[in-house]
């Protein structure tokens, strides 16, 4: 197909493709011109996981280029490439390691995920960047006085590897090849966290009416 095609079939503008080309975020096209080129599936379903961590997730051009970089390193098996791409993401400011709350919130983090059999943290000697989000989120509800005790949170987490399972079967549905899924599971990832707020909210919504709205 050509860049109009690929333009129209993806949302994605002219321009805007363009500067993906240049910034090393799509792949070139076949040359058939001096000045024209062809592109196929693969590019389509590229600029597709492109527009979903910039346009959708936010993610800069840079961070977007070192998720690219983990998907396409062969050197990774399947696993070792989801991780290095999700783990890419942005994850937010790190916890102030001045603050009292942080050496609180790292402990309590630390054994939530101990009593999870999560290896993360401590126990293992790679500390994913999700560990220092974790820490930073519980500092804050620590500093600001809320509940945020290692029994307040583990219901959430056994929801959310509940929630992981059902991920990694969505992207072993969505079927394709290796790379295909690879690249779906960070697409999902991205473009899910907002669903998930939505129903969050909709989910105490309705539980608030059960328990406090008018009978």
């Amino acid at each position: 197909m050509r860049l109009a095609e690929l333009s129209e079939r993806s949302g994605v503008s002219t321009a805007t493709i363009k500067y993906y080309l240049r910034e090393g975020l799509l792949p070139p096209g076949r040359r058939i011109t001096a000045t024209q080129a062809e592109y196929d599936e693969e590019h389509l379903r590229r600029l597709r996981l492109v527009r979903a961590l910039i346009q959708v997730g936010g993610v800069s051009v840079a961070s977007a280029r070192e998720v690219l970089a983990a998907l396409d390193d062969d050197s990774l098996d399947h696993n070792e490439r989801l991780g290095t791409a999700v783990w890419a993401l942005p994850h937010g400011r790190p916890a102030d390691p001045d603050d009292p709350a942080t050496e609180t919130a790292r402990q309590r983090a630390d054994r939530l995920l101990e009593l999870l059999g999560w290896g993360y943290g401590p126990l293992t000697d790679v500390t994913p960047p999700a560990h220092a989000m974790l820490v930073t989120a519980i500092a804050t509800l620590e500093r600001l006085g809320y509940p945020c005790t290692v029994e307040d949170l583990t219901p959430y987490a056994r929801a959310l590897g509940q929630l992981a399972v059902h991920d990694l079967d969505l992207v072993e549905r969505y079927g394709g090849t290796a790379d295909e899924q690879v690249e779906a599971a960070v697409a999902l990832t991205v473009l899910y966290e907002p669903v998930l707020l939505a129903l969050r909210r909709l989910a105490e919504a309705e539980e608030s009416r059960r328990r406090f709205g008018r009978q």
